[in-house]
Formats: structure tokens, C-alpha cells, sequence
């Protein structure tokens, strides 16, 4: 009898495992589909704007992209929207947070035209393919790895405020040693982002599995926007360095 007690519970326990792991690969699914959108939505934007001088003129001067007062708005604009989308995630329902996602996502795009100006369209391309390998590699290592990373978090975050400011502060002094500073150090950030995140997606998915389907909905928005800002970095940073301009 109690052989058998023992080999019920196995069994249950193994079919609870199994539930898990097949709602995991699901909730990922999700996250990464959700991005994959989100990424081709900025850039489709990103490249109907950029490679039009008339739209582009919206935002910067096509000659020398400067941004003008409505281009400085869509510049920072992402950022405040990020910000809000985490303060208000709560209440808003699956459907509306999905819907935010891909206006930002949109907006994003308005931000970047200017590089389809500034760069050729095949280095562009290029340095896509290299990023898009880059964070499959970092991401599949953050879901895999056994090692617990969630220790980098902080610093992680130090680091993006650090580089924020750090372009703040460059905008004034136009200084290409701090400028090739701050895309070295954002390429390495994003990079170790890239693998953090993941696996903090995976981490809260394994807490949260027994959470209502909206929730979980919910998180797996966020997961996309965290993945996507990581991608869209470092593609950007990588850009400074691979990117042959017009």
C-alpha cells in the first residue's frame, strides 16, 4: 500500500511537472512572438519615416538630423511611456497592455527613423543579423544556464541609468571619446540584459504559474517590452560600431 501511495505521488508530482514545463515553453512562446511584432513594428515604422525626407522633416532636419521640438518630444517619449506602462500594468486589462505595447513599439519607431538617414541600408541589415544572433545566443544561454544570475540585477540597472545620463550629459559636450565609451559599455549592459531578463521571465512564470490567465497574460507582456528594449539596445550600440553611413 504504501508502494503504491509512493507511486501515486511520483506520478502526480511528474504530471505536475509536465504541466508546468509545457506552460513555460507556452508563456515564452508568447513572450517572444509578442516582441517579434513589436521589433518588426518598429522597424517598419522606423523605415517608412527614415526613408522618406519629407516625413523625416516631421521630426529632424534631413540634412543634418536634428531633431526640431516635435523630434526631441519622440525621442524621449518611449521612455516616459515605459515608464508608465510599468506604474499602470496593473490596471490595465491583457488586451489593453498588448495594445500599449505595440504603440510604444510604434513610437519607438518614430524615435530611430533617423538611422534608415544616416546609415545604408545594407549595414543596417547587417548589423540586424548580427544582433538578432547575438541575443538568441544570450537569451537561450539566461534560459538554460543553471547559474543563478539574478544577482546582476542591480548593477545591471545602475548601468542603464549611467548610460542614460552619460548621453544626456554628450548631447552638450558632443565628446566621441565619451560617445564611443557609452556604446561600448551599453553593448556589454544590454548583452548581460539580455541573458537577466530571460531568465527573470522563466524565474516569474515558475512563481506565478498557478496565477489567473489574465495575469500571466500580463506578465508576459512585460516580458516582451523588457526583451525588446534589450534587443532594440543593442542593436542600436552595435550600429555605432558596424554601421557604414550614408
Amino acid at each position: 500500500m504504501a508502494e503504491y501511495n509512493t507511486i501515486r505521488a511520483t506520478t502526480a508530482a511528474g504530471a505536475r511537472a509536465g504541466q508546468i514545463d509545457e506552460g513555460l515553453r507556452a508563456h515564452m512562446n508568447k513572450v517572444y512572438g509578442l516582441m517579434s511584432v513589436g521589433t518588426l513594428l518598429t522597424f517598419l515604422v522606423a523605415w517608412a519615416v527614415g526613408s522618406s525626407p519629407e516625413l523625416l522633416s516631421i521630426f529632424r532636419d534631413p540634412m543634418t538630423l536634428k531633431p526640431n521640438v516635435l523630434g526631441w518630444i519622440v525621442m524621449f517619449a518611449p521612455l516616459g511611456m515605459a515608464f508608465f506602462f510599468g506604474a499602470a500594468l496593473n490596471r490595465l486589462s491583457a488586451a489593453g497592455a498588448q495594445t500599449f505595447f505595440y504603440i510604444f513599439a510604434a513610437v519607438m519607431g518614430l524615435s530611430i527613423a533617423w538611422i534608415f538617414a544616416a546609415f545604408t541600408g545594407i549595414s543596417i541589415a547587417q548589423v540586424f543579423l548580427v544582433t538578432s544572433i547575438a541575443f538568441a545566443g544570450l537569451s537561450l544561454w539566461g534560459y538554460t544556464t543553471k547559474k543563478d544570475i539574478s544577482g546582476w540585477g542591480s548593477f545591471l540597472i545602475m548601468g542603464v541609468i549611467g548610460l542614460i545620463v552619460a548621453s544626456l550629459i554628450n548631447i552638450f559636450l558632443q565628446s566621441p571619446a565619451l560617445y564611443f565609451a557609452v556604446s561600448a559599455i551599453g553593448v556589454l549592459i544590454f548583452a548581460g540584459l539580455t541573458a537577466y531578463d530571460t531568465q527573470n521571465i522563466k524565474n516569474t512564470y515558475l512563481q506565478l504559474a498557478h496565477s489567473d490567465s489574465d495575469f500571466l497574460g500580463k506578465s508576459a507582456i512585460m516580458g516582451a517590452l523588457q526583451l525588446y528594449l534589450d534587443f532594440l539596445n543593442l542593436f542600436m550600440f552595435l550600429l555605432q560600431f558596424m554601421g557604414n553611413r550614408e
